[in-house]
């Protein structure tokens, strides 16, 4: 693995968007450019050091099992031996070269320790979520379907489709959920906010009745146990017509009956009596015009219409 510092913040973003999903600058200023798995054609100048290594460090050397021993070894030759040396390509001592170039490049080490990312794959459902460490986060409508790349720190979550960041959320808890409602389609947030108020306003715009029914169907204080029941008295509207959801929901109110379901069967037995008069020919549907009289049909004073052309006293 090849690890360089970049000079600048400029650099370690240019490169960040040319990399892969991967490929990301750490806490420490550092880069880490990982190469491909055995590809070693991709860091050439890093392989060309193992075999150095191997053939001048520890070949032939018998070690304990003691990791303490390997690191002093370590240190011994890399100062004493590997830095001292004339490096071949530049005729330069390594050593010197730490300590005149590099070493005053250097920065102090801080505070904390490096927060490891994960990496994993999670496909976005139909309900604009997917599912990361057992916690729900959502994105766009238009990534329904498709498999993210997701990065996971101890504060954040990254969701990548290729080397494009789409979708950044604060990490939450395990059985929680981070929903974005602009990731939802206009008028639909409040399903995703599960907005109790604004389903009882949808509801009082189909009827007085379908609005104090949703009003009682919600309230108490767990509401957003009942909000499906809810979305579903909506439905009913638009399926059966609103006015006759809202006299049925009238009855039952009077009834101290707030069941949604009873509601619905209601209206299903309705129609379907409604169908099979209409099959049978027991219900012939008129203009509504048919049987309606004059207004003169009510009146309480006779008029003379003696005068009238072909009038009849």
């Amino acid at each position: 693995m090849l690890v360089r510092q970049e000079t600048s913040m400029s650099q370690i973003l240019e490169r960040f968007q040319r990399s892969v999903t991967q490929h990301r600058p750490n806490w420490r200023g550092f880069f880490v450019d990982p190469a491909r798995v055995r590809h070693p054609q991709d860091k050439p100048r890093v392989e060309n050091q193992v075999a150095y290594i191997r053939e001048r460090w520890f070949a032939g050397e018998k070690f304990r099992a003691d990791l303490g021993e390997l690191r002093d070894a370590a240190t011994r030759w890399c100062s004493d031996v590997a830095g001292a040396r004339v490096h071949g390509t530049t005729r330069r001592v390594p050593r010197e070269v730490y300590e005149l170039d590099e070493r005053p490049l250097m920065t102090a080490l801080g505070d904390g320790t490096f927060d490891v990312p994960t990496w994993t794959t999670a496909k976005v459902h139909p309900d604009h979520h997917v599912q990361i460490a057992r916690s729900l986060y959502s994105l766009p409508t238009r990534f329904i379907g498709k498999t993210l790349d997701a990065r996971v720190d101890q504060v954040s979550v990254r969701l990548y489709l290729g080397s494009e960041m789409v979708k950044l959320h604060a990490r939450v808890a395990p059985g929680k959920r981070s929903t974005d409602p602009n990731d939802y389609p206009v008028g639909k947030s409040e399903y995703a906010l599960r907005s109790v108020d604004k389903l009882k306003a949808r509801a009082t715009e189909h009827g007085e009745h379908v609005g104090a029914f949703a009003e009682r169907l919600l309230s108490g204080p767990l509401p957003w146990g009942r909000m499906r029941q809810g979305y579903a008295l909506l439905r009913l509207c638009d399926r059966y017509g609103a006015a006759r959801v809202d006299a049925l929901c009238a009855r039952a109110l009077a009834f101290d009956v707030v069941e949604v379901m009873r509601i619905e069967r209601m209206l299903k037995n309705a129609q379907k009596v409604e169908n099979d008069a209409s099959t049978n020919g027991k219900i012939v549907r008129l203009p509504e015009s048919r049987f309606a009289r004059d207004a003169a049909a009510f009146a309480t004073i006779r008029r003379d219409t003696s005068n009238d052309k072909g009038g009849v006293q």
